[in-house]
């Protein structure tokens, strides 16, 4: 899973992600209105700072914050997924 997150980072155009563009960089997996609701309760990713009126975030710390949130599924064990 991290390698994963590892390439996101690799293929985004930036150092820094705006909170407004936190569903294109995850892929729509996190949404910017998730995202705030998180931020405001203390558990979003670490280091958040503003430039203008942007909320932005640094690329390893939005990648460190989906490794600690995430883990793996197992498939049922009927034969189903």
């Amino acid at each position: 899973m991290k390698n994963s997150f590892h390439e996101l980072a690799e293929k985004w155009p930036s150092a820094v992600v705006a909170r407004t563009q936190i569903g294109a960089f995850t892929g729509g997996a996190v949404s910017e209105r998730y995202i705030a609701n998180l931020d405001s309760a203390g558990r979003g990713p670490a280091g958040r700072f503003r430039v203008g009126r942007k909320v932005c975030y640094r690329v390893a710390d939005v990648c460190k914050w989906l490794e600690d949130r995430s883990s793996t599924v197992e498939g049922r064990r009927n034969g189903r997924e």
